[in-house]
Order: C-alpha cells, then structure tokens, then sequence
C-alpha cells in the first residue's frame, strides 16, 4: 500500500513502513520500522512536524538534517552519499529534489523513485525505494554523468563511493554482524553501538568466509524469538562496505544511521558525460519479532522471486569426498547404482574430470574432457545416471586458472592481475579476466558446449580464491581496478548461459561458503554454506545461513563419520538429522558403507522427501536457549498446523537437565501430536531416563496442548554430546 497526502509519501507492507517528506531540498526519511497504521491527513503533517529537529549549540546555524542523501551541505559530519570528484573539482555536492514517481506494486508493497539533480558535480541521482510485499525494502541507485550539449572534452567524474543509508531510533543500540573463516563460515559476533562509525569492508573480490552478510542492530538483548531489530543486506558478490553510525549529534531527529554499499578502489568507476553507474541493490528489513521475524521477511522476498526453484529439490550425491581426483568408470558406475538404491535424485560429477586435472596444481581453464581418464567422455556416466532416473551434475571453476594449462600459456593476458607480474597463487591458481570479452567468449562457449553434449542438470560453480591485485592489464601498460567489471561480467555469463538452457540449475560454490549473497542468488538455485561437513560445526553455520536464506537454496549434505575438514567422528543420525534441514545430500563414498549405514541412508533419504514440502515453504524458527551447548530449531509451516524440529546437543554443559523448553513457532490455541521420529537411530542420552513425554513420544504420538508446548514449555532429554533428537509436531484434527 502507498499513501501520500500533501508532500508526505507513506508506504506500508507487512507490517513495516517508510514515510518519506518531499517538501525538503533533499526529502527525509520521517520513519522506518513499524507500521503507524492508518494515518490522517493530519496525522501525516504532525509526523513531519516532530521530524523538525534542534539546532544544536556550537553548531552550524540551522538544525542539522539527515535526508536521503547527506552531505556536509546539511551539516551531515558522517559518512556522505556519495564522495567523488571532477579532476580534482567538484568535491562539494549539493543536490535537489527535480522530481518524484511513485506507485503501487502488483502482489503488495510500493515504489519511490527519487530524482536528485546536482549542479556541482554534474550528476543526475535516482534513487529508488521498493517496498516489496514481504516487507523487505530494497534500494538501489542510479548515478549519471550529465552530457552537456557539445561537452564532448568534460573530464570524467570519479566515482570514490555511493552508500545508502537509512536512520535508526535510539534504542537502536547493539549489533549482531558475522566474521568466519574457510569451514567456519557466518560465526556471529555482538558489540554494543558506541559513538562513532561501526565499519566493515570486504576487499577480496567476493563476499568472503568472514562476510558482514546481515549486519542487524537492535534492542539490547535481542534474540530469535524477541526484541526489535533493523537489518541490512547488501546485494552484490564483489567488494562491498556495511556501516553503523552513530554522531553525538544524531542524525536529524534519529540517533544513528544504518547502511552500505559497494566498495570502490580508487578509479574503478569514472563516469564520462552521459555514462551512468548502478549501485547494487541494499535490502533493508525490519522486525519486532527478532531475529526469526526478520529472517522470515527475507525468506517470504526469496520464494516469492519468479525464478525461485518451484519442483521439489532432489537428493543429491556429490562425489568429491567419495572419489576425489581419482576418477575411475568402473567406480563411479557403482558409485552411481548404489545413489540410486539409497534415493538419490541427483548425481554430482565434481573436480578431476577435464584435462591434465589430476591434482589441484594443474589443469583450470582447460575445461575440456580429459580423454586419458575419460577415453569416451562423460557420456558413459551420464547417460548412466540419466537411465537410473537421476539428474547429472558436473563441478567447475571457471573464473579460475591454473598457470599449468593450455589457457594460461596460449592466453596469459587474460589473467586477472598486475602488468608487472602475478602476486602469489592461492590453491596454485589466479582469476580469468571475466571483462575481457575473448576469455568471456571462451567461457561460455566451453560451458555451452559441455551442457549441451552432456545433457548436464547441474552445475556445482565454484570459486577458490580471493581477488587481489584485481586489476585488468590494459593497452600502454595500464593497469585498472578490475573487481566492479568482473562482477558484472560473471553475472552477465551466467544469465547468458542460462538463457541458452533454461532448465539448467546452478549452485554458488566459494571455498564453500565465500560467495553467499543475494546478487549471486538472482541467477544461481542454491548456495554451498560450506566445505565442512561436520555436524557439530553445520549446526551453527546453517543455523545462522538461514537468516537471510530459506533452506530449500541451502546445500547441507551427510559426510562420512571422520569429518574430511575437521577429523572429528560423529553418530550418523547427528550427521543425518543436521543435514535434514537444508536442500539435502551425500558427500561419501557409499560403496564403503556397511549394509547397516546403506540402510540408514535408505531410510534418511525417505525421510528427506516425506519432509521436503514442508521444510522447503515453512517459516524457520529457533530458540533463545541460556546453554550454547544445545539447540533448538526447527520449521513450522504457515498456519503452525505441523513442524519438525531438531534438538541437539554439540557439547557437555554443567546443568544435569534443561528444565522446560518453549517450543518456538506453534499456536497456544491448538492441540497437537507429537511424535519423536527414530527412523535414522535414537540419540544416546547422558540419563537413566527420559522426561516421561519423550517415552512415550518414542513409541507413538503424545497429545499436548499448544498453551504447554508455547508457554510452558516441556522438558527435553539431556543428550550425550554431538547428539540430536528429532521431533515431528502436527495439529490435531
């Protein structure tokens, strides 16, 4: 819903809200959060009015304003809109308001587009607000070089950074952002907001294991179930910057400010007259239902997309830590017929297959069959998995190389990186300049070429290494930053291949989790959170995946009992259950399981796809537990009339029992059945007997009020360490 009464534009979906005043040089943003509800002509004009803040001792001579594009012209001391400049000039900016369009979206939500001109600096700005039906607000800008008649000899305006910010009240106060590393991927970490700027920069080419990936703030004390939180997403795979900023002097009438934006090197983006440069989108969210309240918003914006995946998602078989660089027919064939016996839906071919790739050091960029390991290429495998009725899947890199290829010797321009020469290997490889439209072309034809032949279903694309030293080797020996142009280009290779093969799935692969944002997913089926396997360390990363991205695009796959990263060993059903909940698979090899693990297998695979509708369209919810040892979670479908939930443990603690446990996500006014699910084993437990419920809903389903599950809470079963529980819930009829 859009409302605007006089020069004040309210906009309202899902309980959220954006009023924005136009009658300012540079219109202000009045509120962001919870909807106001119904708002009079009146009630409008009052919200403007208390919009008006002090003018501050010691200060400039007029009350400092926060709009949608602050400048030091407003008296603005943090961070601007936009910094740039002209060869040296134009360095003041001071933008008005030309004109405003708005309108109402099909499904719910609104538009605002914005247009600023500024004389200083020579810049059209569109700014573009859209509150989707989800209540998700993305915004996204569009800055243009304005082409004087006959101005054919102006300088070109340098493009140092465009951030886009949005206030945030007082009470504002604490931040929840994530770091990681390689199998240890979105490990959150909490600060109070103090004065001054909150700042994160990404500067590796893509998002990264230690990506800000949803910087939140919120009432001190916020968890999933509670508290009032603001959020920020930005959409885009290349460098990126997150901030949090709080001036003595506030921001306007709020206190701090929330936002981001792409981060630029230094002459990346020079804006010729009538050139133009777009800014990822930012998604902003809003919830006073904490952290599950504003992941849902994002879940609700992901599966309403067109192109979100529609048919179940398959089981898959990945054979990476089955096979590795060891790939033999004779082998995988089996490998394939005991996929299919086990309930595997897809079979995933992963590295090792093109030439010379027989170890990591050699062989990227030649993506060719190899013909002494695969004398008659691919097809005897593939049409193989295609017989047993599963779909075929195959691992590249193609934004990587090996110098040890045909490519990097016939094509060393192509490499992304310095005229005076290459800086270290990662993994024994650089970047294929994506800009440069001979190795684009290459690319994609090779990619093409494969999928056609192959009837591939799927691609696994990874990405093994950050981007530094990113710069395009250009005629006369110039270097220029390369970061922004490569982006663009993988994304323009993407979409490209998929319009040549519509039903073709892609999955975004980064040293596992290194490129997991929302830019990648417009045009990929799901992300690899991460290389490791391990369900002790799965249970925290897919946790906290899942509060941006619903599971369905989560790839979360069973290993063999010794971790391949960690080295741990672990139960199975641990390993079963926590891979349950996400677009589920296997990452073994299966002909060295015993008929007793194949048979678990068997019955996890059923499990996966009597569960698979509701895991994959039901709100994620999780609980707010005082032990970090153990864990709550679990996904409820839409009308709360069933869930399946995991109770685990992941390590010792000092309490004997954990007293009641709300359950998170039910409805007090049902009754339901409750059940716990032992089709992969029964979880060892660190008592002599179960909570006389858990004994029963062993054998059978136990009807409980939804007031004592919700409200009360029940007591559940302290489990041994590296343990978990599996509990169905359903409405009772």
């Amino acid at each position: 819903m859009l409302r605007c009464d006089g020069q004040v534009t309210y906009m309202r979906a899902a309980g959220t809200s954006l009023v924005m005043d136009l009658s300012k040089r540079v219109p202000t943003v009045l509120h962001w959060g919870k909807d106001l509800g119904e708002l009079s002509e009146a009630g409008l004009a009052a919200l403007a009015l208390t919009g008006e803040p002090a003018a501050l001792n010691n200060s400039i001579d007029i009350p400092r304003v926060f709009s949608v594009w602050p400048t030091e012209a407003e008296g603005w001391s943090g961070t601007p809109a936009h910094q740039g400049h002209r060869d040296g000039t134009a360095t003041t900016p001071r933008p008005r308001l030309a004109r405003a369009e708005r309108h109402d979206r099909p499904g719910g939500g609104a538009e605002l587009v914005i247009h600023l001109e500024d004389d200083v600096s020579g810049l059209d700005i569109t700014l573009t607000y859209r509150l989707d039906a989800s209540g998700v607000l993305a915004v996204q800008t569009t800055m243009t070089s304005r082409a004087e008649p006959g101005d054919t000899g102006a300088a070109p305006y340098d493009v140092a950074g465009v951030s886009t910010l949005l206030p945030l009240p007082r009470r504002a106060a604490e931040v929840l952002d994530f770091t990681g590393k390689w199998c240890r991927e979105r490990a959150p970490q909490r600060s109070r907001l103090g004065f001054g700027s909150h700042v994160r920069e990404v500067r590796r080419g893509r998002p990264g294991q230690d990506s800000p990936y949803l910087l939140t703030v919120g009432v001190p004390g916020f968890g999933f179930r509670s508290g009032e939180v603001w959020g920020l997403h930005v959409g885009w795979s290349g460098n990126q910057r997150y901030l949090v900023e709080q001036p003595p002097e506030g921001a306007g009438v709020h206190a701090s400010v929330l936002g981001g934006g792409e981060l630029l090197k230094p002459g990346e983006i020079r804006l010729a007259p009538g050139a133009s440069y777009q800014t990822p989108t930012c998604y902003f969210a809003w919830s006073d239902e904490g952290l599950d309240g504003l992941a849902d918003r994002f879940h609700v914006l992901l599966r309403a997309r067109p192109t979100h995946p529609s048919a179940p998602r398959p089981l898959v078989l990945n054979t990476w830590e089955a096979v590795y660089f060891d790939h033999d027919l004779t082998r995988l064939l089996e490998l394939a017929d005991l996929a299919a016996k086990v309930g595997v839906e897809r079979v995933v071919l992963d590295d090792g297959w093109f030439r010379g790739r027989r170890d990591d050091t050699a062989g990227l960029g030649d993506w060719t069959v190899d013909e002494t390991v695969w004398p008659d290429g691919l097809s005897p495998l593939a049409d193989h998995v295609h017989r047993l009725g599963m779909q075929f899947g195959l691992w590249f890199e193609p934004e990587m190389v090996n110098l040890d290829s045909e490519l990097a010797r016939e094509h060393p321009e192509w490499i992304l990186g310095p005229t005076t020469g290459l800086g270290p290997s990662a993994r024994s490889q650089y970047v294929v300049n994506l800009a440069n439209e001979q190795a684009w072309v290459y690319l994609l034809e090779s990619l093409d070429e494969l999928v056609s032949r192959y009837s591939i279903d799927y691609l696994k694309w990874d990405h093994n290494r950050d981007l530094h030293e990113a710069v395009s080797r250009e005629p006369g020996g110039l270097d220029r930053p390369g970061v922004h142009a490569q982006t663009l280009a993988l994304y323009r290779l993407i979409d490209t291949l998929r319009a040549r093969h519509p039903g073709l799935e892609i999955e975004s692969c980064a040293s596992g989790g290194g490129r997991v944002d929302l830019g990648i997913l417009d045009r990929t089926d799901r992300v690899w959170a991460s290389d490791c396997n391990d369900p002790v360390e799965r249970q925290a990363i897919q946790r906290w995946t899942a509060q941006l991205i619903p599971p369905e695009l989560i790839g979360s796959h069973v290993g063999p009992e010794r971790s391949h990263t960690t080295r741990r060993a672990t139960a199975d059903s641990f390993r079963l259950i926590t891979a349950l909940f996400g677009h589920a698979g296997i990452e073994q090899d299966l002909a060295r399981c015993s008929p007793e693990e194949l048979d678990r297998l068997t019955s996890w695979a059923a499990l996966y796809r009597e569960f698979r509708g509701l895991l994959h369209s039901g709100r994620v919810v999780r609980a707010d537990l005082d032990n970090d040892a153990t864990l709550l979670h679990g996904v409820v479908s839409a009308d709360s009339a069933s869930g399946l939930f995991c109770w685990a443990r992941t390590a010792t603690s000092a309490e004997g029992q954990s007293g009641r446990i709300p359950i998170p996500g039910l409805a007090t006014t049902y009754d339901y059945q409750v059940r716990v699910r032992t089709d992969v084993g029964v979880p060892a437990t660190r008592q002599t007997q179960d909570p006389a419920w858990i004994t029963e809903a062993l054998t059978g389903w136990v009807t409980l009020p939804g007031s004592v599950l919700v409200t009360t809470g029940v007591p559940m079963p302290t489990l041994d360490p590296e343990q978990a529980m599996l509990i169905e819930v359903r409405k009772q009829s």
